[in-house]
């Protein structure tokens, strides 16, 4: 090889090792900065965790009961029935002891307040109620009720009365004045249904002063 020639490749040589070392230099710039991105991201990433932690404080695991898939058990807790059946039957038993069909005419006192006594029961109790000898201790009005609704009022207030003991009460049925004809729709109901009542000894018109004859006076079995 002559010198021309060999000084041509000498020259390529050294052409392509500047070459390669321009491509390692290269190459590791490019390591030395992906290195240095990836430190610079995980610090990031470790410092934002850090503030997260502080500003979350401690955590605990949740229990596996709490980890998704699982199914909890809740407490069975049943509502407590109503007993519709019951109330029904209740209702009836009132509405048949004291009927609208009882014929209670027959069973009063023919004097001019229709008063009532039980069999068994002295003309001088109806006297002696007559003359207020036992204190009124309750009362009923029934002013303005449907006839049944005051007979479903009437029907509690003398169980309750005849439970706490009471001997002597009130009932207030009025005296018909608004009704058509001026005539007490619920007078003769009261009487019939008083009647019905074994909790009741007898009754009588009241007293003027206790509202004469829109109200009734009713002695009470003792309980």
């Amino acid at each position: 090889m002559n010198t021309k020639a060999a000084g041509k490749a000498k020259l390529k040589d050294l052409k392509d090792l500047k070459g390669v070392k321009q491509a390692i230099e290269a190459r590791v710039k490019l390591d030395k900065e992906q290195e240095a991105a990836r430190i610079a991201a995980a610090a990031k990433a470790k410092a934002e965790k850090e503030l997260f932690s502080r500003a979350v404080g401690p955590v605990k695991a949740l229990p596996a009961k709490h980890l998704p898939g699982h199914k909890a058990s809740l407490p069975q807790v049943q509502a407590a029935p109503i007993p519709v059946q019951q109330q029904r039957d209740e209702l009836a038993v009132m509405r048949e002891a004291i009927s609208d069909e009882f014929d209670a005419e027959t069973l009063l006192d023919t004097d001019e307040a229709l008063s009532f006594r039980r069999p068994g029961m002295g003309p001088d109790v109806v006297r002696k109620l007559r003359r207020g000898g036992w204190s009124i201790q309750g009362q009923l009005d029934l002013h303005g009720l449907r006839r049944e609704d005051a007979r479903e009022a009437l029907t509690h207030f003398i169980k309750d009365a005849h439970k706490v003991g009471w001997r002597c009460v009130r009932v207030v049925h009025g005296k018909g004045l608004g009704s058509p004809g001026k005539t007490p729709v619920l007078k003769g109901k009261v009487q019939s249904w008083l009647i019905q009542k074994q909790e009741v000894l007898a009754f009588v018109q009241a007293r003027p002063a206790e509202g004469g004859a829109g109200a009734l006076v009713v002695l009470l079995a003792q309980g």
